[in-house]
């Protein structure tokens, strides 16, 4: 999936024989899945339907505002909604989808393959992404509905992650759920503490994601949108990697 017109040493490294070894011995290890703990994979699509997903997909897409040839990638893919969606926005740009799942990633090969989208996607960790794509390949990474779902430590190691794989001056764009601020949020929020498990999921609801995304080496950070949904409020975070 490489173009002609890409500058050698700048783009995503290819995956070879052994560096799919390691992305399938990756995989094994624990992961909260895409539709939580006690949902099936087949559940996600309908399930993200509910929460305004259309809505705040397409406010995470402005923010990304991808251009022809810009490397994009999107962590913890899932089912491929957004990757497939950045794609509808800017055919031109190359768009890489990681998740660790092989069951998601066969759901989002299935959905590209109807689309007719050529979205790159590769199997893999999001604190491992050095490894997938290398250091500095990236011109915007985003991620959603992915940071709630892990612990704090694999919170921080995602973003640091992240920050190492964009390239100096790129951005970031986030979707997630934030600072929950009322008591209808925080209600609505207990279902997917349900799912996915109070210890991981309350930093999030706390309101910690933008301290953690400074942390990380990120400036320029800021929340720019915030959707009520049945589940609670999800956030839009945008943020920059210095230099560029």
């Amino acid at each position: 999936m490489t173009s002609s017109s890409e500058t050698p040493g700048t783009r995503p490294q290819p995956s070879d024989s052994r560096s799919r070894s390691r992305g399938t011995a990756r995989a094994a290890r624990p992961f909260t899945p895409a539709a939580g703990r006690f949902a099936p994979t087949s559940l996600y699509d309908p399930v993200a339907a509910l929460i305004r997903e259309r809505l705040w997909r397409g406010l995470l897409a402005m923010h990304v505002a991808p251009r022809p040839a810009e490397v994009i990638v999107d962590v913890g893919c899932g089912t491929g909604s957004q990757a497939l969606l950045l794609h509808r926005v800017e055919p031109a740009a190359r768009v890489i989808g990681i998740d660790p799942d092989p069951r998601v990633l066969a759901v989002a090969r299935r959905k590209a393959r109807v689309a007719g989208a050529a979205v790159d996607w590769r199997q893999g960790m999001g604190d491992e992404l050095v490894d997938v794509l290398g250091a500095g390949s990236a011109d915007r990474a985003v991620s959603s509905l992915v940071l709630h779902q892990c612990p704090l430590p694999m919170k921080r190691a995602i973003l640091a992650s992240l920050h190492t794989v964009l390239r100096p001056g790129g951005r970031l764009v986030l979707a997630d759920y934030g600072l929950q601020r009322t008591r209808l949020m925080r209600t609505a929020f207990r279902v997917v503490q349900l799912a996915d498990g109070r210890a991981d999921t309350q930093p999030n609801a706390d309101g910690i994601l933008p301290s953690l995304i400074t942390e990380a080496g990120f400036d320029q950070v800021r929340e720019a949108e915030v959707v009520s949904t049945v589940t609670g409020s999800i956030s839009v975070y945008v943020a920059r990697r210095a230099g560029g």
